[in-house]
């Protein structure tokens, strides 16, 4: 040991103390996260299984009439058959549900850049910059007869 720096190898230490420290420290970082935002949310297929059970349980939950009780019983049924259909897909394709919750992005996105583009068209004018024309430039305003 002739350089201050070295130090006799310690044979007690653990080979993954790294990893585990790292494990340690994002063990606490997401509860952290998890106690300030709360519980993350789930995949797009258990949401949508949240949806479901919570629409089926506002609709059997809605007091109707006496008239209606008959109506209220038919829609039960129906929320019922569209949770056993919707639930065995669910369990099968969990991942498909991610996919199309992605695709459903990525339509959100491309629409808006379209509709950005296509207002920043309508808003320029003739000289290319923002604004509308003048009176003396063909612009302006145009009264329409509604009669």
């Amino acid at each position: 040991m002739s350089d201050a720096t070295e130090r006799p190898v310690d044979d007690r230490a653990e080979p993954d103390a790294w990893e585990k420290a790292c494990a340690e420290d994002l063990a606490a970082e997401k509860a952290r996260r998890r106690q300030q935002y709360g519980p993350p949310p789930g995949s797009a297929a258990e949401e949508l299984r949240k949806l479901v059970d919570a629409v089926a349980d506002k609709v059997s939950g809605i007091e109707l009439p006496l008239a209606g009780m008959a109506a209220q019983g038919a829609v039960r049924h129906l929320i019922t058959q569209a949770k056993n259909a919707v639930e065995p897909v669910i369990e099968r394709n969990p991942e498909v549900f991610d996919h199309l919750a992605a695709a459903g992005s990525e339509l959100l996105a491309a629409y808006r850049s379209a509709v950005e583009n296509q207002e920043r068209r309508w808003t320029k004018g003739a000289d290319g910059e923002s604004g509308s024309k003048g009176e003396g430039e063909g612009g302006g305003t145009e009264r329409i007869d509604l009669d």
